[in-house]
Order: structure tokens, then C-alpha cells, then sequence
């Protein structure tokens, strides 16, 4: 089968297609024929090992133990082991294998069972499918995070352009919310296209220096200090950082304790927990056309090295997907 693979960490000019074997089955395993996958900010962490945690979680601290990156699929079951019972060979599948195997930028996946995967709504298309596992479920972690997002809300969507943000975006409007939206100046027109109430360009003007403050703030870009956030957010507010630089993610996760326990705010890190259960939710949601997956653009399998380059320039809007 074909695939992208890579043998050391670096930019995405160190992955090639090759040709490789197709994976093995087991007992408690799919194979899936990628039909679709889509490009996430972790596969640019796991590609160039930045930030250092990356090298300590369990991907190879000299170089990559697996040669193949993705999370993201929408695919068809080829094959299921003896011991599979959730699944049978035709189904349509999607979901987030990130911490199942990965390496879903290949024709074929060999997956376990217990992956948050779902059977695909047949009205949804396999590049909508594709792109919504992990920003999607992000996304509606973060606005429940401690408790519900509210009709009436203000919620301040940091770095609200990229695949997670566009998710968000979407789901605190459905909710009620007022959202605040911020990015580049390349990405304003995408977010106020989503529903946004407010966009800021980051650029041109310091959010944290307004007199707004917000109930809910969910970080997608992490470059700011804990403290600056604090300063928009409510005495009882909700501050999750969902990505960031190692400095910025250690101060939020310590940082962000003390102020948790010292009053009424909640800040720290949101750590995902990929599961089927919000997976279907918003698979519905989508299926239904209440929730959209803002793909820029779709690459072929020899894409990925460009698409990556464009994801870790922070140029993309919404979703890259790859096509098999």
C-alpha cells in the first residue's frame, strides 16, 4: 500500500510516499481502507517533536517510533478479527485513532476495536467526516469544561480560524452564546461567515487590554500568558488551554491550579478524552446541517508534506483533509 512515512523528526520535507505493507489485522482489530483523513495541529507536533513533550510521550526520543502520521480517518471496514463484535467488513467508519495505532495517512489502517470509532451517518460525506474527530471533540469539551456553555454567555475563542476554533465557533452560537473570535486578519472573513458575533485581529489589537470580560475562554493557540487571559475573564469564569508552547501549557497547568483553588475561576489545561459518545453527538449535529466542517482545501496522499507546511504556518482556515 502506499503511504507517508518519515524516519526522523524535522519540517514536513523529511516525509515521502513509499510503498510500505499493508498492516496487520488481529484478533480485536479493523482494517480500514482510508477513504479520508484530516490534518490536525498534533500531527505537526509529532512531525517536528516540538513542543519537547512530544519526544516524552511515547512517539520516540531520537526519532519517530512510528513511521506514519494521522489520527483523523473516514474510511471502510475491509476485515475485522475473530474477536470484533462492534463492527463487520462494509461499514463506514470516522473517528479519532490518535491514541489507537494512528497513522492514518496511508491507504490502510489497522485499528482496535476500542478506538472511538464510529459507523459514519450516511449523509455525511467522507471529507466532512474526516475532518471533525479531534477538533470537533475538542471543541465541544471545551465549552462544557466545568459546566455548560450558556444562552448569554461571552465566550472569547482564541485562535477561533483553525480546525478546532471553526468547531467552536459553531457550537457556543448553537448554544446561545456570544462569541468573541480571534486570529489572523486572513481568517476574520471565515469566522464571521461561522456566526461569530465579534473577530479580532490579533495583530492589529490586544484583546486582553479591552474592557470586556468573558465567562468562557477556550485557547486554541496558547501564546499568551495565564495572567494576561485573566484580566478578560470573570470572577467565576472558565479559562481552557487547549494547545500552546511547552512554557505556556506548564504555566497554565500550575499557574492555573492555584488560581483554581484559591477562588471562583477555573483555569488550566483541557486534556481530551476522545470518546464515541461525542463523536456521534456531533457526527448528527453535522449530518443534520447544524454543524459544518470548515474545510479550506483537500490534498491527495502526496499532498500531506504541502498541507503540513501550511498547517504549521498557521495559514490554513478551518480543515485540511486528504483524499485517498
Amino acid at each position: 500500500m502506499r503511504a507517508v512515512v518519515y524516519d526522523r523528526y524535522g519540517p514536513p520535507d523529511v516525509l515521502e510516499v513509499r510503498e510500505v505493507d499493508k498492516p496487520n489485522l488481529g484478533d480485536d482489530r479493523l482494517l480500514i481502507r482510508v477513504n479520508a483523513a484530516s490534518l490536525n495541529r498534533s500531527d505537526w507536533e509529532v512531525l517536528t517533536a516540538r513542543p519537547v513533550y512530544v519526544r516524552l510521550s511515547g512517539t520516540g526520543f531520537l526519532r519517530p517510533k512510528k513511521p506514519i502520521l494521522g489520527s483523523d480517518i473516514a474510511g471502510t471496514v475491509e476485515a475485522v478479527g475473530d474477536e470484533v463484535t462492534r463492527f463487520q467488513p462494509g461499514d463506514d467508519v470516522m473517528g479519532d485513532i490518535m491514541w489507537h495505532g494512528a497513522q492514518a495517512f496511508a491507504e490502510y489502517v489497522s485499528v482496535a476495536e476500542q478506538a472511538p470509532l464510529i459507523v459514519k451517518p450516511p449523509g455525511l460525506s467522507v471529507e466532512q467526516a474526516a475532518a471533525m474527530p479531534q477538533a470537533a471533540v475538542l471543541a465541544l469539551q471545551g465549552l462544557r469544561h466545568i459546566r455548560p456553555t450558556e444562552p448569554g454567555d461571552r465566550v472569547l475563542i482564541i485562535g477561533a480560524g483553525g480546525g478546532g476554533g471553526t468547531f467552536a465557533i459553531q457550537l457556543a452560537r448553537a448554544a446561545g452564546a456570544v462569541v468573541t473570535a480571534v486570529d489572523n486578519g486572513g481568517k476574520l472573513a471565515k469566522m464571521r461567515e461561522l456566526g461569530a458575533d465579534e473577530v479580532i485581529d490579533y495583530t492589529r489589537e490586544d484583546f486582553a487590554r479591552s474592557s470586556e470580560e468573558y465567562d468562557r475562554i477556550l485557547d486554541f493557540a496558547g501564546r499568551r500568558s495565564i495572567f494576561s487571559n485573566r484580566r478578560v475573564l470573570r470572577s467565576d469564569g472558565v479559562y481552557a488551554m487547549v494547545g500552546g508552547t511547552m512554557p505556556r501549557l506548564l504555566q497554565a497547568f500550575l499557574a492555573g491550579w492555584v488560581i483554581s483553588k484559591l477562588g471562583d475561576q477555573w483555569m488550566g489545561v483541557l486534556l481530551a478524552n476522545p470518546n464515541r459518545e461525542d463523536l456521534s453527538y456531533l457526527a448528527n449535529l453535522a449530518e443534520s446541517g447544524a454543524l459544518t466542517s470548515a474545510i479550506e482545501q483537500t490534498y491527495p496522499l502526496e499532498g500531506v508534506p504541502e498541507a503540513l507546511q501550511r498547517l504549521g504556518q498557521d495559514r490554513a482556515v478551518g480543515k485540511l483533509v486528504i483524499t485517498m
